[in-house]
């Protein structure tokens, strides 16, 4: 995973205003309701924060919460697990020692399954940061509250999770509630640039195009002796699907969401290939190593996705793109370059002073909440969100996917209303091995799915 968690960058709204000259991050819509209307009362200097999922991401974007708006407090958090919350909470603290902004206390730390809804309950604005597969059901406790949200990407793990969003998405705008989505390229100043010069035809239309999140891997916890599946899981969950979605949407959504971002459009079909040849053991779970892609486009354009979690091969985190006229790269180190086919350069961004896109987003969602505008970023983020899964079912089935049978999928990963006594999705046989899908056999379409259980 990118480096998320950075306490580094203090920049408050107030600097941010003076030194960025980024116009707009994800979609702004100016309110037509006065400011009173919505979930926050410019009359209130005090913004109260919730966070729901207290690990590493959670934490980094509070403080980033903190350091956007000097109104802000945090009042409640909210986890499965106390050490974790209990980490949230010291970490804060060290990190904003003086006056009370870190406002929660003992009972306002919430553990359990059901925790997200009273710290909800508590704020103006809610920060969502729990494994993806928990989001549906999150925000749509949030939305109902009437709560301004920030959401980590994904925003679900199925078919199902995303009809779920995009109705609360839907009924969010109705509310004139802020939700700023995680997907921090749209907040990052050489993605901006590049996509003006594509839109000035820089390039002419992109007809291809190569996205890549090819690097060693993340973390693996092991599992603890007093542990129940259903603990193992929730503390292991990135290689479990109906936590994670696999790392082809975990991590990998970021490259997908910039292709469909600089196209315009939400591709048609996905085919490809995936499998397990490195991270293969009981303690990875069910998840894929490595995933190809070929994503068609209405315009006709392709998209090409590969997704490698294996040590020591070749690593790039990037996209690039073709055009009738030239060509384009871009990461997330603030590089734009674009060429001409004749090598040319026609640009090359020089992005070494470019705020940091992870406070940006949180500075531009505080300052919409105080100017009474709204940034709706559900739509796309939960459209971003299908296409990842679209490309796993292509890569787990061996089968084109389409559109429409991504979206209409009858795939619920989730249980509802869980408790520690609800059984886990996936069990493990009596070795210890989970199922893991295989290409040709296992069917993600069918009402019976065997997408989560492989």
């Amino acid at each position: 995973m990118e480096n998320k968690d950075q306490f580094s960058t203090k920049l408050t709204r107030r600097d941010f205003m003076k030194k960025t000259s980024l116009a707009a991050g994800g979609g702004i819509l100016l309110s037509s309701l006065p400011v009173g209307s919505s979930a926050y009362a410019a009359a209130n200097d005090v913004l109260n924060v919730a966070v729901v999922g207290c690990g590493g991401r959670g934490t980094g974007a509070a403080n980033q919460a903190l350091n956007a708006d000097e109104g802000v407090k945090i009042v409640a958090l909210a986890d499965l697990f106390r050490d974790r919350l209990d980490d949230c909470y010291n970490s804060l603290t060290q990190a904003h020692p003086d006056g009370d902004r870190i406002a929660v206390p003992e009972e306002h730390k919430f553990v359990g399954f059901d925790g997200y809804k009273h710290a909800i309950e508590l704020a103006d604005v809610v920060i969502l940061a729990t494994p993806p597969g928990y989001r549906p059901e999150h925000f749509e406790e949030a939305v109902r509250q009437g709560k301004h949200v920030f959401m980590e990407k994904p925003l679900g793990t199925s078919a199902d999770g995303v009809r779920r969003i995009l109705k609360a998405g839907r009924e969010a705008k109705q509310k004139q509630l802020n939700v700023v989505v995680g997907l921090q390229r749209h907040y990052q100043t050489n993605y901006h640039e590049a996509l003006k010069h594509v839109r000035d035809n820089a390039i002419g239309k992109i007809t291809a195009g190569q996205v890549y999140w090819n690097s060693a891997g993340v973390w693996v916890r092991e599992r603890q002796p007093d542990q129940t599946e259903l603990e193992y899981q929730n503390r292991n969950w990135y290689y479990f699907n109906w936590l994670c979605g696999d790392h082809i949407l975990e991590q990998h959504i970021h490259n997908i969401d910039v292709a469909n971002w600089f196209l315009g459009e939400y591709p048609v079909s996905a085919q490809g290939m995936g499998g397990r040849e490195v991270r293969t053991g009981k303690d990875h779970g069910q998840i894929f190593d490595h995933h190809f892609v070929e994503f068609t486009y209405p315009s006709g354009a392709v998209i090409s996705s590969q997704c490698r979690h294996q040590p020591d091969t070749f690593s790039r985190v990037a996209e690039h793109f073709q055009g009738a006229y030239g060509t384009i790269e871009i990461d997330s180190s603030n590089k734009a370059l674009i060429k001409d086919h004749d090598g040319v350069v026609l640009y090359d961004h020089a992005g070494m002073n470019d705020p940091n896109p992870y406070q940006v987003e949180h500075d531009k969602l505080f300052a919409a909440i105080r100017n009474g505008d709204v940034i709706s970023d559900t739509e796309n983020g939960a459209k971003s969100t299908l296409t990842a899964i679209m490309g796993r079912m292509a890569t787990y089935s061996g089968q084109v996917i389409t559109w429409d049978q991504a979206i209409n999928a009858q795939d619920k990963m989730v249980p509802d209303n869980m408790t520690w006594d609800t059984p886990p999705p996936v069990v493990p046989d009596e070795n210890g091995d989970y199922p893991v899908p295989t290409p040709g056999v296992t069917n993600v379409l069918s009402p019976e799915s065997t997408v989560s259980t492989g």
